[in-house]
């Protein structure tokens, strides 16, 4: 069944990033939302989740994990998949619990997945357009308004194109410097 789950997994990161957003903006909606009729059913008061400036960007932000989880899962399972049976066998011998096996083995091999992980989800983060700019196109109150739909906006809104670049520019630095920091905090050597 390991084929099968991990299709299941990967299915809604293959899927269009505009179908999931408009799906979630449906289950989303206040009055006729999936997730607020099973509110209503089970007698509880409907959740404004994208009309609230302060439910907006957490509700974009559990679709956008739900969407690319499983392009996560499969990274991690083919680092789980490449860590030497051996190690694990001369643990044994040595007489490792589980516990040293998994602190000892499995989280330093893993690493390098660990580093491409966050880098991955951390660059994804900062770029994030698509899910705002369709579900509350910046609103309510600019509160879902991410760096991307910001400089869209300057360029295809206002016409400030010279702005924009530049803002671009400036982003994608700030992103480099990001990840250059995340590396140096978690990447180890395995020796």
């Amino acid at each position: 069944m390991k084929g099968f789950f991990r299709a299941l997994y990967f299915l809604p990161v293959v899927v269009s990033g505009v179908v999931v957003t408009i799906l979630w903006q449906q289950m989303y909606a206040y009055e006729t939302g999936l997730i607020n009729q099973v509110l209503v059913k089970a007698r509880l008061k409907r959740i404004p989740w994208l009309v609230s400036p302060e439910l907006a960007m957490p509700s974009i932000a559990v679709m956008a994990t739900w969407k690319n989880v499983g392009f996560y899962i499969v990274i991690f399972l083919a680092g789980l998949q490449n860590i030497p049976q051996e190690l694990y066998e001369a643990a044994e011998i040595d007489g490792a619990s589980g516990f040293q096996k998994f602190f000892k083995i499995t989280l330093p091999m893993l690493n390098p997945t660990v580093v491409l992980v966050v880098v991955l989800s951390t660059i994804g983060g900062f770029s994030l357009f698509i899910e705002p700019y369709i579900m509350t196109g910046g609103g309510p109150m600019d509160s879902t308004l991410s760096a991307m739909l910001y400089i869209y906006n300057q360029a295809f809104y206002f016409n400030h194109m010279g702005y924009a670049a530049t803002l671009g520019f400036f982003f994608a630095l700030i992103i480099l410097a990001v990840v250059v920091v995340q590396r140096k905090f978690i990447e180890r050597r395995i020796y």
